[in-house]
């Protein structure tokens, strides 16, 4: 009578994350609108800034905003400018994959091990919530001190401010498998570690994939703190950001700007991509 029960349940749960032929077509649907709505945000924002720079501010002023014509023909356009920028902001980005690679590691593993005992939880979780609290910028000196200022330390800024969000998604992903499916993992005698690799991380890969995509656009900002302060190896897009400040060179500044923003918008692409095809595969695996 339980094995009935819990089979019953199980298959219930399948059913329900089972994904409607109805679902299925809303989704193919929205697929053009989820490609032209950014596009048209994107003029209209293009549209207002040159609006903004070539008739609300004054010419001696200009300088200040300058329009995205200007922009794109002074930055992105220009071989020496687009060079140095693309080279700083190589770096960052290894930097950043770096710190995003081991706070992957390290986050997912906590989450593991809080979500095998509440004693763990009740003993880790809080210390991963003062980590997320500590104000970066006070701390960032603090590790330029203790492991210098190179490479190392860097990394070292981006695992700080990526891990939480991949230990909390992980940790509610993990649990957040059905009661019914215990069950019957429980009635077919699955030991801890088979539930873990057989169920709970499989369950947890959706909520897993989402905190790695904000870790990553987070690991991009630790990347580019930290090469503000630590101004020796290698340039990062930091340190050219804060040299076009000073020279007030607004077009390069700008253009280092929207380059760091679509290195981190390719990041979260890439992740929403990974998303939506382990979504696909976990609903056809449920449905068989």
């Amino acid at each position: 009578m339980t094995t009935v029960t819990a089979d019953t349940a199980a298959q219930k749960v399948a059913t329900q994350d089972r994904p409607k032929p109805a679902a299925r077509i809303s989704r193919r649907r929205s697929a053009p609108v989820r490609i032209i709505a950014p596009v048209v945000v994107f003029v209209l924002v293009m549209g207002v800034w040159f609006f903004a720079s070539h008739h609300l501010i004054a010419a001696e002023s200009r300088f200040l905003l300058p329009g995205p014509d200007q922009v794109i023909t002074e930055g992105l356009l220009d071989t020496a400018v687009r060079s140095e920028i693309l080279s700083a902001l190589g770096s960052t980005v290894l930097v950043a994959l770096s710190g995003l690679a081991i706070a992957m590691v390290l986050g997912v593993g906590f989450a593991v091990v809080m979500s095998q005992a509440r004693w763990a939880e009740y003993s880790l979780y809080p210390y991963a919530v003062i980590l997320q609290t500590i104000p970066i910028l006070a701390v960032v000196p603090l590790f330029g001190f203790w492991f210098g200022y190179e490479f190392g330390s860097r990394v070292i800024v981006c695992v700080m401010v990526a891990l939480f969000p991949v230990v909390t998604n992980t940790l509610l992903g993990l649990k957040a498998v059905a009661p019914a499916e215990h069950d019957l993992f429980t009635l077919h005698g699955a030991s801890r570690w088979q539930r873990l690799l057989k169920l709970q991380l499989p369950t947890a890969l959706p909520a897993m994939i989402s905190g790695f995509k904000i870790s990553g656009g987070m690991a991009i900002i630790g990347s580019i703190v930290a090469d503000f302060f630590f101004r020796q190896g290698e340039p990062g897009i930091g340190r050219m950001i804060d040299v076009y400040r000073q020279r007030l060179a607004t077009e390069e500044l700008l253009t280092a700007l929207l380059l760091s923003s679509l290195a981190g918008l390719i990041l979260f692409w890439f992740f929403d991509f990974l998303a939506v095809r382990v979504e696909r595969a976990h609903g056809h695996r449920r449905g068989h």
